[in-house]
């Protein structure tokens, strides 16, 4: 038998409503990203790989059972005559995906100075890098990492570190790649410098990859400030910790404010360089401190 409502009942189905609407924002909340990603740098493993301990091949596997962590970066200097080894990347990549592993970049060293003086040297420098663009992109990753290493006074290196860097990120874009570059020494530690190569190249796949630790003499979280506005990777440099487990050379917190104040929410790759811990161990405890800083600064957004 029909019965017809009453304002009642229009006013029990008005608040439950009100009630289911108002859970939405909490369960959007809950699904919310991350302030940022964590990735593993394969040079927080060098000892162990360079020991024979671990392969490269297997490097993906370990980050994921060891670590729990599903986005790599590898270091070319452990596959240095792989990288145009198709079967070689092929068996690379597919060991990666079945592990559901994402390839983030790959960090390049040792193939000559991209603001050589010498012109030839330099031209030789970009041309040795493209076998790298070309195999980080087969892996699935948006970057090389490369060095800005020059020779001269400063704003000669600056001059000759933009060209290298504009002709290598010439060829990288018509593959769609990033070339990014890493405060690692000599000028390219002084955010000041890395910051005005960055301008003067002026283009929107060449930027930076802000390390927290290899600012040496010049103020880490200046030289982070400087480069950050071209970051697309971070190096979350880590060597010791305290009894709180927070990083003895460098304030995570402060760090990682810096770092999301110019609106980078992507990965921030744990590079443990640390001696006084084995290397499983220092990159457990800085993935630890990541996930307690990104708790803690989700908290206060």
């Amino acid at each position: 038998m029909y019965m017809k409502p009453t304002r009642r009942d229009f006013m029990k189905s008005a608040t439950a409503a009100a009630v289911a609407t108002a859970t939405i924002p909490a369960i959007a909340g809950e699904k919310k990203k991350p302030l940022f990603k964590i990735s593993l740098a394969q040079w927080s493993l060098h000892r162990a790989i360079f020991g024979g301990k671990i392969k490269n091949e297997d490097f993906a596997k370990v980050t994921k059972e060891e670590f729990n962590i599903s986005c790599i970066e590898y270091v070319n200097q452990f596959f240095k005559d792989k990288a145009e080894n198709m079967d070689y990347l092929k068996d690379l990549k597919k060991r990666a995906d079945d592990l559901n592993v994402k390839t983030n970049l790959i960090m390049c060293d040792g193939e000559g100075r991209l603001g050589d003086p010498d012109n030839a040297k330099r031209t030789q420098a970009v041309e040795n890098h493209y076998k790298w663009v070309l195999a980080s992109k087969f892996l699935g990753g948006h970057s090389i990492r490369v060095n800005a290493a020059s020779g001269g006074e400063y704003n000669e290196q600056l001059e000759l570190a933009a060209d290298g860097l504009s002709r290598l990120s010439e060829f990288a874009a018509k593959h769609k790649m990033n070339v990014i570059v890493e405060n690692h020494g000599g000028l390219s530690s002084n955010g000041e410098w890395l910051a005005a190569v960055m301008k003067k190249v002026g283009m929107k796949n060449c930027g930076t990859l802000p390390d927290f630790g290899n600012f040496h003499d010049y103020d880490r979280y200046k030289g982070v400030e400087e480069t950050m506005p071209f970051a697309k990777a971070v190096s979350a440099k880590s060597h010791d910790f305290d009894e709180n487990g927070n990083e003895t050379k460098t304030d995570y917190t402060k760090m990682m404010k810096i770092v999301l104040k110019h609106g980078y929410n992507g990965f921030v790759g744990i590079e443990y360089e640390g001696r006084e811990k084995p290397e499983m161990e220092g990159i457990k405890q800085t993935k630890q401190l990541l996930l307690k800083v990104r708790k803690a600064l989700t908290k206060s957004a």
